[in-house]
């Protein structure tokens, strides 16, 4: 581990995405564990598409630290439709975040990554921090994954020549209240949140791609901010994050089943991505951290807020 960096009441931290999923939980999470500045930014307050708007935005906040977790990005099947737009944007996303940040004096980024940056090991199941450049992403997200590849790449060029701290955070399936509840292009949780929700209200059967037997590694957003503060803390470079929970996606669905009591009709003639998908987290457990929400009470959680929140939540 690198020496401990540390945020304190008199930090300025600004927060790219902090509307999201694991913005909201990370704002909450600093402001009482730190009471730092918290300056958060979602897409109506900043383009960081574009270059002159996210270089106004670093000059007028000078933030000491910066959590970039900003993207354009959808579940597998929005990966696969839309490859040229998600590779595009995302690109400009993040090297404006990472250029703008340094040249404003920023101390460390920690930017989020993804498990789609990994190649496809086969006969592997668990994947280490030194394995990304292995081989070429896997098919089904590697506009996203290459977009990815490439902040990681720009984040080790600013240490290089400029002494700029950083980590770049390869997550697992992340999921909770405030995610993007799309029900075609979503991730796998949220999708599945609303597809049961609907037809609970509707009648009839949830559709599900694939046969469920795909394992990931599931982590609710307080477990991802608290995540992200220990890695702040204490590690520089890729790391691995996770809860250490993995499961296969037959478990979401059968909770929300129980939850709704909805039948479920399995779409096996459509992909399931990669069968298996884990993620060492020697990395990030040597800091510490411990995941604490179970897969059951997370998807739980997540129903329940969606269901409060139907008319303002994120689709």
């Amino acid at each position: 581990m690198t020496e401990a960096m540390e945020i304190g009441p008199r930090s300025k931290v600004l927060i790219t995405g902090a509307t999201g999923l694991v913005g909201t939980a990370l704002s909450r999470v600093l402001r009482e564990e730190t009471g730092a500045e918290i300056i958060g930014v979602g897409s109506r307050d900043c383009d960081l598409r574009d270059g002159a708007a996210t270089g106004e935005l670093m000059d007028r906040v000078r933030p000491d630290f910066v959590f970039h977790l900003a993207a354009r990005v959808h579940g597998l099947g929005g990966n696969a439709r839309y490859k040229s737009d998600i590779l595009f944007e995302n690109v400009l996303i993040n090297t404006n975040v990472v250029e703008y940040a340094r040249r404003s004096g920023v101390r460390k980024i920690v930017a989020m990554g993804s498990g789609c940056v990994y190649p496809e090991l086969k006969g592997q199941q668990e994947l280490f921090e030194d394995q990304i450049w292995l081989g070429p992403p896997h098919s089904s997200e590697d506009s996203y994954a290459h977009a990815k590849r490439l902040m990681l790449a720009q984040l080790d060029a600013a240490r290089e020549q400029y002494g700029l701290a950083s980590a770049f955070v390869i997550s697992g399936n992340l999921y909770g209240p405030h995610d993007l509840f799309n029900r075609e292009d979503g991730h796998v949780t949220p999708s599945l949140v609303a597809k049961f929700h609907e037809a609970a209200q509707k009648g009839g059967p949830v559709k599900v791609w694939g046969s469920g037997v795909a394992v990931r590694d599931f982590t609710y957003c307080d477990d991802a901010a608290r995540a992200l503060l220990a890695i702040f803390r204490h590690l520089e470079g890729p790391v691995n994050m996770g809860s250490g929970m993995r499961h296969p996606i037959r478990d979401i669905v059968d909770t929300l089943h129980a939850l709704t009591g909805v039948p479920v009709e399995w779409e096996a003639d459509k992909p399931d991505g990669q069968l298996v998908r884990y993620y060492n987290l020697d990395r990030l457990a040597s800091t510490g951290f411990a995941a604490r929400v179970a897969l059951r009470d997370g998807v739980r959680k997540t129903y329940e807020w969606y269901s409060a929140n139907i008319d303002t939540a994120r689709k």
